[in-house]
């Protein structure tokens, strides 16, 4: 019985280690509403355990994608609207541009945009803002070929 026990216990412990935190800040999307990978990002970007986006700025041009690839065991936002930041400071995006937020970004999980209006775009995590869980991306016109 006492070996009962012990694998049963091993086995909770497994699960509750592979589904990660499960407090309600921190629980995923359900299962298909994430974005697929995008097949051909001009940048990747890490969200990481230590609450951070790495690299913490990327620059593209018009018209690439940015993947943001969740590495962590929490989940995640790529929020880029003023109206759903913690502090409206903490976001903006340049004139002309729409506001994106990807929702919760679960464990193993990616988010993607495609970015079309110049300009720079702060954006930050709703779960981790208070953190300093913030991002950038500088968006320069498109090289002339």
């Amino acid at each position: 019985m006492r070996l009962f026990y012990v694998i049963t216990a091993v086995l909770l412990l497994g699960l509750a280690v592979q589904s990660g935190c499960s407090c309600p800040m921190h629980k995923s999307a359900p299962a298909g509403t994430q974005v697929d990978p995008a097949p051909q990002a001009a940048a990747v970007v890490r969200m990481t355990d230590q609450y951070t986006f790495d690299p913490a700025k990327v620059t593209v041009h018009v018209g690439d994608t940015v993947e943001w690839k969740n590495a962590s065991q929490a989940a995640h936002t790529v929020t880029c609207d003023p109206s759903k930041a913690g502090a409206a400071e903490n976001v903006s995006l340049p004139k002309g541009a729409k506001p994106f937020n990807s929702g919760n970004i679960g464990p193993g999980k990616t988010f993607s945009h495609t970015f079309t209006v110049p300009g720079l775009y702060k954006y930050v995590c709703i779960p981790h803002e208070m953190m300093a869980m913030t991002g950038q991306v500088d968006v320069q016109e498109a090289a002339a070929k």
